[in-house]
């Protein structure tokens, strides 16, 4: 890395005139600008009225050691970070350990040799140049991530409304008439525009979510709910959208009332997203299976698709975030890859796990768990083998 020396400062502490004077010369020819002290008391007040970026240091002064004032301004989180190279005629092992204790980054021994002093001195400057950019280039990243968050934010809360809006509309055209009244294409063409502002809304939720997560600011509000009647509830959802694609959605489950503790919004973020998912990579004509049982103190909930599945390299993929794995649906619906993401977050701070199956050309099977309440048991509903949703 190239540096200007020019642009450097460097506080040489000697009781001798004459090494000063050396120092200044030899450090003065490479351009550095240089500022000195006679004794520690001087250079601590120095160093008070201008910060050096490296401190060239004798050891052995009358009053004050070098030892003594690196220690004082070891102790000062203002001047912790200055680079010090101590000058001495010490050399036993027990005085270098002490330097280094004290905060020294380096030793010169007197008399010193001229080229071995520039390049120590040359490498503890490339070292403050190289933490200066080091420095420059977080905080320039915070505020590149700061500014996509928000952007992120404000994108997902000025359009999130709108969106649900024009969903809620689609919804009540979709329940309110009929391929008998408007015609069959028109039909077809209100049904998939449900589904994609459906899917609009779902991504802008997502989105708006996962940076609050990111960030910090999406706080796990833990309480006690049925999780059965959350499952329920969301697939009662999902059946207008599934009815596009004549896919049938069925909620397997032997159980009448499981309570679990965790946080009951994202836990219906991730039921949502993996039925989402479950549609999108469905075969028409096809189901949905979600299934809900009880294992270990958890509830485990799972959400089979009999479509495209995902194969061997797309598996290895899936859920990390730096390879942001996506694929289109089987109508060529497109997906952000977000979603999976998002549940896998949610499900982790919800102190539960999520993991898959998946065979390419036969589909998937999405598993998570979220811990029961302690002490709570289900209660089975008996003469029911298998519940669906209507």
């Amino acid at each position: 890395m190239k540096i200007d020396p020019s642009e450097y400062k460097i506080l040489i502490v000697d009781d001798v005139v004459t090494n000063v004077m050396l120092l200044k010369i030899l450090l003065s020819k490479e351009k550095y600008n240089i500022i000195s002290a006679s004794d520690g008391h001087s250079a601590l007040l120095e160093i008070e009225k201008e910060v050096p970026d490296l401190i060239l240091l004798d050891v052995m002064m009358p009053d004050m050691s070098g030892y003594d004032v690196a220690e004082r301004l070891n102790k000062d989180d203002r001047y912790k970070e200055i680079p010090i190279i101590f000058l001495t005629a010490l050399s036993n092992t027990t005085d270098v350990v002490k330097g280094f204790r004290v905060g020294g980054n380096d030793f010169i021994s007197k008399p010193f040799n001229n080229e071995e002093l520039m390049i120590r001195v040359y490498h503890q400057i490339s070292l403050v140049a190289a933490k200066r950019i080091i420095i420059k280039q977080t905080e320039e990243l915070r505020r590149t991530i700061a500014g996509r968050d928000r952007l992120y934010s404000v994108i997902a809360h000025d359009l999130r409304s709108p969106i649900g809006s024009i969903k809620m509309v689609m919804n009540m055209l979709i329940m309110n008439v009929s391929a008998s009244t408007i015609g069959k294409d028109m039909y077809e063409l209100l049904l998939q525009a449900g589904c994609l502002t459906e899917d609009t809304f779902t991504l802008l939720d997502n989105l708006l979510k996962w940076t609050k997560s990111q960030t910090g600011r999406l706080k796990v509000v833990y309480q006690d709910f049925d999780i059965v009647g959350t499952v329920d509830g969301v697939i009662s959802i999902f059946h207008m959208m599934a009815q596009t694609k004549k896919i049938d959605i069925k909620f397997v489950n032997t159980i009448k009332r499981l309570l679990v503790h965790a946080d009951a919004d994202m836990i219906k973020s991730v039921v949502r997203n993996l039925i989402s998912n479950a549609i999108k990579f469905s075969d028409e004509n096809s189901s949905i299976e979600v299934y809900l049982e009880e294992v270990d103190g958890n509830a485990v909930i799972s959400v089979q698709d009999h479509g495209r599945g995902i194969d061997e390299d797309g598996q290895r993929k899936l859920l990390h975030i730096d390879t942001h794995f996506t694929t289109f649906g089987t109508n060529n619906e497109e997906g952000s890859g977000l979603g999976l993401l998002l549940c896998q977050d949610f499900v982790e701070n919800n102190r539960g796990k999520l993991w898959f199956t998946s065979k390419a050309g036969k589909g998937s099977v999405f598993y998570f768990t979220v811990p029961l309440v302690e002490d709570k048991k289900p209660l089975a509903d008996d003469g029911k083998d298998e519940s669906s949703s209507q």
